[in-house]
């Protein structure tokens, strides 16, 4: 938004309630009432945690507004939802999409999907990354040396799909190396699965070693304490953590599957497949066990990190994206 601004945009934040993408009936009608105060033929922009969630209040406002909507991810493929969740959210974003003029996703593994699950046409898309906020300090030594046992840093909420147990899990397995975790991230959007977790860390015996700080505002102060990014997640959209991580310098071990695949260098870490905690133990092995391997990997990533798109960049791609549908009017 600050970027649009900065182009000579005028936009106004619409705040929506905080249910979505399970929004109460309260909540559907008060987002229509906040939709219902835009002035006709007014060009919105809706994040898809919400727009995903609310097909009627779309169709219903595509005949006088101008719709956008900003795909993460489909809301569909979120880990841990039952069959009928699942069919629900997939039908219900495939209506809400059928009534945005264009689709903005943040990579192009997430426009595969919108295209491929919703039969979103190509030029109803736009792929905008996200943009990433390199570190203004000097770059961080790539081998410090430090008396301290090396930090391992995860950073994502406490939710199935990001999977923590299995990187807890896999951090049993290296037990007998030097190291400590920190896993930032909330702990209140999914509390059972928080729970679970806490209990897995102290049955394990490794309380002393993992520390689940909960969430932060914000996490950049936290990249120039770490020796080593991973993240289990099963499914990303595109994994900001991950380019935040690449722009701090810091070797990477993540799954092998969905977008973090097309920007993060191989050589930049080390991947594993969704779930496999004998395959992430072995790559932390690999690199917590070898300073070289970590030093070069390390370089690897601080040079993709430097490459990414800054915000200025993303502002521009979706500025032409929306100018397409002001020209359109």
């Amino acid at each position: 938004m600050a970027e649009l601004r900065r182009l000579g945009w005028d936009v106004e934040h619409l705040r929506l309630p905080e249910g979505f993408p399970r929004p109460s009936p309260a909540e559907l009608a008060q987002t229509e009432a906040a939709f219902a105060g835009i002035p006709d033929g007014g060009l919105v922009l809706v994040d898809g945690l919400a727009f995903g969630a609310m097909p009627q209040v779309a169709e219903r406002q595509a005949r006088r507004l101008r719709l956008a909507a900003l795909v993460h991810h489909p809301l569909f493929l979120e880990t841990g939802l039952d069959a009928a969740a699942r069919d629900a959210l997939e039908a219900s974003e495939r209506r809400a999409l059928g009534a945005a003029e264009a689709v903005v996703v943040t990579s192009p593994a997430t426009a595969e999907a919108v295209s491929s699950s919703f039969a979103v046409p190509a030029e109803r898309l736009t792929v905008a990354l996200p943009g990433t906020d390199k570190p203004d300090a000097s770059p961080r030594p790539l081998d410090r040396r430090s008396e301290e046992p090396p930090t391992i840093l995860s950073i994502g909420t406490l939710i199935p799909r990001k999977d923590h147990a299995t990187l807890v899990a896999s951090l049993a397995k290296i037990a007998d190396l030097a190291w400590r975790c920190r896993i930032v991230g909330s702990m209140s959007a999914d509390p059972d699965t928080a729970e679970a977790l806490r209990r897995q860390i102290e049955t394990l015996g490794l309380s002393g070693r993992i520390e689940l700080t909960g969430a932060m505002a914000d996490v950049a102060a936290e990249y120039p304490k770490a020796d080593l990014f991973v993240l289990a997640s099963r499914y990303e959209g595109y994994g900001m953590v991950f380019a935040e991580a690449l722009a701090h310098g810091l070797p990477i071990v993540f799954c092998s599957a969905g977008a973090p695949r097309d920007f993060i260098p191989e050589a930049a870490g080390r991947r594993f497949e969704p779930g496999d905690a004998e395959g992430l133990a072995a790559s932390l092995r690999s690199l917590l066990g070898d300073g070289e391997a970590r030093t070069r990997a390390a370089q690897a990533a601080r040079s993709a990190g430097q490459a990414l798109p800054g915000w200025d960049e993303t502002a521009r791609i979706v500025a032409d994206a929306l100018s397409r549908l002001e020209v359109a009017r």
